[in-house]
């Protein structure tokens, strides 16, 4: 069974590698701004909890996750409900939010990455979190493993290979 990818490498204007995801989902943006700004709901899918003093040059304060260390990052830039960007290790998120339609909200997650080997990693990563949140958005609980020989992760991790993503950066709980 081969993955269905929704990410997108690409190299930025200014020559960075990145990862994108695009949504849609049907709630107003200042919903799904929530989703991205408040821990107990980022608590639902994003891979580390965040707490976040929410202004540009804010500490973010990420622990957690199984696989990384604690750490802190920076708020990068700003822009109620539309705009968030972050300092995450040594790769800055972007989330953009933007009205499609009544009452429905078009969000896209850049992940510029520190390197181009994480490509086929983190998008791997990126699908896994965002089938969670997809699912918070529909009201349902998302239960899947992140990690081990059958979680979907490999699935989608391989098919980014396939795809000829960039990849050789170590994978946590496998290198």
């Amino acid at each position: 069974m081969s993955a269905e990818l929704t990410g997108t490498y690409l190299t930025l204007a200014d020559g960075r590698p990145a990862v994108r995801f695009s949504r849609t989902y049907d709630h107003p943006v200042d919903r799904v701004w929530h989703f991205v700004t408040d821990p107990a709901e980022l608590a639902a899918w994003f891979p580390s909890r965040a707490e976040m003093d929410l202004r540009p040059g804010g500490a973010i304060r990420f622990s957690g996750d199984p696989h990384m260390p604690e750490s802190t990052g920076r708020v990068l830039a700003v822009d109620p409900p539309r705009h968030l960007s972050f300092s995450w290790g040594g790769d800055e998120l972007h989330f953009d939010l933007e009205e499609a339609g009544a009452g429905r909200t078009r969000f896209t997650l850049t992940d510029v990455l520190d390197a181009a080997d994480t490509a086929a990693r983190n998008g791997a990563g990126w699908e896994v979190c965002l089938a969670a949140l997809d699912a918070k958005a529909r009201g349902e609980r998302f239960e899947e493993p992140h990690a081990g020989p059958t979680a979907r992760w490999k699935r989608l991790y391989d098919g980014y290979l396939a795809a000829g993503v960039p990849s050789g950066a170590p994978v946590p709980g496998r290198d």
